[in-house]
């Protein structure tokens, strides 16, 4: 099924139907972050290339809008069908292109498969509405509108290293049952994956230009794409740093955007600390920490922090550490590159050199940070504030709630938190006042389901994420209004 997508090692894109390659001749290795050898080549498109595959998207979506929502539907729920045949083959790729353990892999491709169902489910009862205007004052006449939801054209999907299957799937799915078409532009790292995605849509029978893909840097393509007439609205999971980049480049176009977290774990002096201890462990280091919203910080009473680092400690030196192709499961793994690593060993290096007490971890080897934990960070290390996408946990002691309120909200960041005790109105009370878009009570911080709200404030992202809030951001309200006679 997925042998026209590649010539030997080197992948193709698909662009009208057909999987191409680029006229540059041009490719961008793609190396494993576990043990540098080569996973395969991608395309590298030019600017021309990037701007017939828009244009194409834009043709095709004419024609694509009228199709009956059930038959939108129908090619959703066999491209469901196929990723969940073709799990292990994907997981597979997934595992050496960004590391993530097999286990980890194939639930990411079948938890797509869900999402992709569910997106179609959720579009089909979806209803428009019909809204009377008597008695609103200053119409004297009786009017009715008919509001339905109109696709709004070519959405450009740009998707993360970190889940390259899913992150794509909960741009695409929704578009395309909208009525939009889709160029995905995924990141470099985890394109292989993502292009796998693709051709299971395209087999599922999504017609010709519906879903285009293009890979390259972005630093020479994105840019461009970004700013194409033929945009009308852009989907960004990845940095706060290019998400806000992106945001200055473009004008009047719709945005949806998942940033960067630094996602705080309040610990109450009530809390069930083994409960705790479990959700942070989790929160924290699955994944090497490479999730937006992983648990980046703990906020915790100063009268049960020793006993909670006690647990932690034991916690942590039971995480599986190593190479995801040697084993099925693993907990820690290498990072995705080597700035990423040397960027995390900059930010422990930093707060050792101003005191943080180190706990248990803080070495390196190659790119594969160990887990670490530190007691005694304080609110002048950049540890305490800056996000490090790595396996580092910082402990900051507090001594009341309306302490732990005031450090989580001095971030710039504000996707999760989450709060951990046994009284409902002290987490209703904290609740209230931290400005993130989701607070978790006695779990960790963590996306889904997926039929929630998801979102990000401050610099963490624009727009709310989440199956139904998605198909409503990616298409728009039309009021037909039918003028009754006197």
């Amino acid at each position: 099924m997925f042998s026209d997508i590649r010539n030997e090692n080197i992948y193709k894109n698909l662009v009208n139907g057909q999987w191409i390659e680029t006229n540059t001749k041009k490719l961008i290795d793609i190396k494993s972050p576990i043990d540098q050898s080569l996973v395969g080549s991608i395309q590298a498109m030019s600017k021309e290339e990037v701007d017939a595959a828009i244009q194409n998207a834009s043709e095709a979506q004419l024609s694509w809008r009228n199709v009956p929502l059930n038959e939108r539907a129908d090619i959703l729920y066999k491209a469901a069908d196929i990723l969940d045949k073709k799990a292990e083959e994907i997981a597979n790729i997934m595992v050496r292109e960004v590391a993530k353990d097999k286990k980890s892999a194939v639930s990411e491709v079948t938890r797509t498969a869900d999402y992709i169902r569910f997106t179609a489910d959720a579009a089909k009862s979806m209803e428009g509405e019909s809204i009377p205007s008597d008695p609103f004052p200053g119409f004297n006449r009786s009017k009715i509108s008919v509001v339905t939801r109109e696709p709004l054209g070519v959405i450009l999907a740009i998707s993360p290293f970190n889940y390259p299957v899913n992150l794509s799937a909960s741009k695409i799915a929704p578009a395309v049952v909208a009525g939009n078409s889709v160029v995905l532009k995924p990141a470099t790292q985890g394109s292989i994956s993502a292009l796998y995605l693709a051709k299971a849509f395209q087999q599922a029978g999504l017609p010709a230009g519906v879903l285009n893909t293009v890979t390259g840097r972005g630093s020479e393509i994105g840019d461009y794409a970004v700013t194409h007439d033929h945009v009308d609205f852009i989907n960004f999971t990845g940095s706060t740093e290019v998400g806000k980049h992106i945001s200055q480049i473009t004008a009047m176009k719709p945005l949806l955007m998942e940033l960067g977290g630094k996602d705080a774990a309040i610990v109450l002096e009530d809390a069930d600390l083994d409960l705790t201890v479990k959700n942070i462990i989790a929160g924290a280091y699955s994944y090497s920490g490479q999730r937006c919203t992983a648990v980046k910080r703990i906020l915790v009473m100063e009268s049960v922090a020793d006993e909670l680092i006690s647990k932690l400690k034991t916690k942590i030196e039971a995480l599986k550490v190593g190479n995801p192709l040697e084993q099925d499961q693993v907990d820690v793994v290498p990072l995705i590159d080597t700035k990423a690593a040397d960027f995390v060993e900059e930010l422990m290096r930093e707060a050792e050199e101003k005191g943080a007490k180190l706990i248990i971890g803080g070495n390196r080897e190659g790119n594969l940070i160990y887990p670490t934990l530190y007691d005694e960070v304080t609110i002048d290390m950049r540890l305490a504030w800056e996000e490090p996408f790595g396996p580092v946990l910082p402990i900051i002691r507090i001594s009341d709630r309306d302490a732990a309120i005031k450090i989580a909200n001095a971030s710039e960041y504000g996707l999760q938190s989450s709060v951990f005790t046994k009284d409902i109105n002290a987490a209703f009370y904290i609740a209230s006042k931290l400005e993130v878009g989701t607070v978790q009570v006695n779990n960790k911080t963590e996306r889904g389901p997926d039929h929630f709200p998801f979102l990000g404030v401050k610099s963490s992202g624009i727009g709310t994420q989440g199956i139904r809030y998605s198909i409503e951001a990616m298409s728009r309200p039309k009021a037909i209004v039918i003028n009754l006679a006197d």
